[in-house]
């Protein structure tokens, strides 16, 4: 299961300095004016879903969503990276294929999806075009991959979904693949393998910015190492605000600072998964979502809304989201900071469970004296950077 980037900033993170001189208007307002995105949405699990609706203005007691039109017209958001993800399944040929296989009917499914409601949002290949559609009234849907296990062994495949649009993808999920050790399993190639170092050099060839989130420690470093230009971690929480492997230490993220890359601040593992037995099944039902009757569909949230009664999937809430997001903004600077919550594929805590509370994240960075430009950086500006300076 998913949890079970104008140019380069011309200072280093010695010499970046933050605007911290409030500035006027309301935060509410302040946030429908401001461009809004988040790096992780692992909404496309819901669009095969029948009698659901994209367009629509779901919530998730209702149905588990946390993402859809609705709400982001709302003013909650403006968009972000929908993603392409794949289960880790055995390192075959046969598992290659049939992963592959997933991975171009997920992006297939995404584009006829955004094309389903094209007068409302549309899809974006570069900095420019996120900034563009914005002022034209649209909403905004890059593409990424989530573990680029379907890849198997032929590179030449980041090709193929660069064409379909992707601009960013992580090499591993939770579990070790041909291209990495993932932060979640026993090192098997020490960070990088040989094929992901190739990895690394084909993504820089096509200008598809590298996600490291997922990671282990030796990864990452490598990564940062390797690429020649900076990279984001999509959906990550700090090691600081909870001791998870998952998490990025507080040193790492300096250094992903210095070489110009962004952390976006994530709601999971800000405590221990309370993954009971039961729990797991139901994650292991929700993956299927897609595939369900009405009646299955209610049948499962009813099960999950009762569970969420009597315990919560984590234990963290609003006020340590806020207090990593601060940290991170004082360990890395404004300028390498960003946010992806992870929606729709694990994320959502108390106080914030879905991207109707983002309005909510403005208004205390407001209050944290930060000025409306510095808020902007946080919700799109970094990683609009950081896309733009991957494709040279």
């Amino acid at each position: 299961m998913r949890t079970l980037a104008i140019a380069l900033a011309a200072c280093t993170l010695s010499a970046c300095t933050t605007t911290t001189t409030p500035g006027g208007g309301d935060a509410a307002a302040l946030h429908k004016r401001l461009l809004v995105l988040d790096t992780h949405l692992d909404t496309p699990i819901h669009f095969n879903r029948p009698e659901w609706r994209f367009d629509g203005r779901h919530t998730f007691a209702n149905d588990l969503s946390q993402v859809d039109i609705g709400r982001m017209r709302e003013g909650a958001l403006d968009g972000g990276f929908f993603v392409i993800y794949t289960e880790q399944g055995p390192l075959t040929a046969k598992g290659y294929a049939d992963a592959l296989a997933f991975a171009r009917g997920r992006s297939d499914l995404i584009d006829r999806t955004i094309k389903r409601y094209d007068a409302l949002i549309a899809p974006a290949l570069s900095a420019d075009d996120a900034r563009r559609l914005n002022r034209a009234g649209k909403l905004i849907a890059f593409k990424s991959i989530e573990n680029s296990y379907p890849l198997g062994e032929d590179l030449s495949l980041l090709g193929e979904f660069y064409a379909k649009g992707v601009r960013l993808a992580g090499p591993v999920h939770s579990k070790n693949n041909q291209f990495a050790d993932s932060a979640t399993d026993t090192p098997r190639w020490g960070g990088l393998s040989p094929l992901g170092r190739d990895w690394v050099k084909e993504m820089n060839r096509l200008g598809i910015t590298i996600d490291a989130s997922h990671s282990s420690d030796a990864t990452f470093d490598q990564l940062l190492e390797l690429s020649k230009y900076p990279i984001l971690l999509s959906h990550s929480s700090l090691r600081s605000a909870y001791d998870h492997p998952r998490n990025l230490d507080e040193g790492r993220l300096r250094k992903l600072a210095a070489k110009g890359g962004a952390m976006c601040i994530s709601t999971i593992y800000l405590s221990e998964m309370n993954l009971t037995a039961e729990r797991a099944k139901l994650f292991g039902d929700y993956e299927l979502i897609g595939t369900m009757t009405p009646a299955q569909q209610a049948e499962l949230i009813g099960k999950w809304q009762a569970l969420d009664q009597r315990e919560k999937m984590w234990n963290a809430d609003f006020e340590k989201f806020m207090a990593q997001l601060l940290r991170a903004i004082e360990v890395a600077g404004v300028d390498h900071v960003c946010v992806g919550a992870d929606w729709d594929g694990g994320g959502g805590i108390e106080g914030i469970n879905d991207i109707s509370a983002f309005p909510k994240v403005t208004a205390r960075l407001k209050s944290a004296g930060y000025s409306d430009a510095d808020i902007e950086k946080i919700w799109s500006g970094n990683v609009l950077r950081v896309i733009a300076q991957n494709q040279h």
